[in-house]
């Protein structure tokens, strides 16, 4: 069975209404969990600390969908 890693991120937008971060280098990372279900949960704690401001946001990355190991040339190895 495939691993399916989720990354859980967030900080400040310039705009509540885009997902352009104020500045990258302060960029919360949460962390990287193994299953949606707990990567939400840790989503949810982080946006909940946060929700006097609308600024911030916080995000899940499907990591798993970055690299399909199945396919010839994925869009990481394009990067390469």
């Amino acid at each position: 069975m495939a691993q399916r890693l989720h990354l859980v991120f967030g900080g400040e937008l310039i705009d509540p209404t885009k997902t352009a971060f104020k500045d990258v280098d302060d960029i919360h990372v949460v962390g990287i969990f193994p299953d949606y279900d707990s990567a939400y949960n840790a989503w949810k704690a982080e946006a909940q600390k946060t929700v006097d401001n609308a600024h911030m946001r916080y995000f899940i990355a499907h990591l798993h969908r970055l690299r399909d190991e199945q396919a010839a040339a994925s869009s990481t190895e394009e990067l390469g």
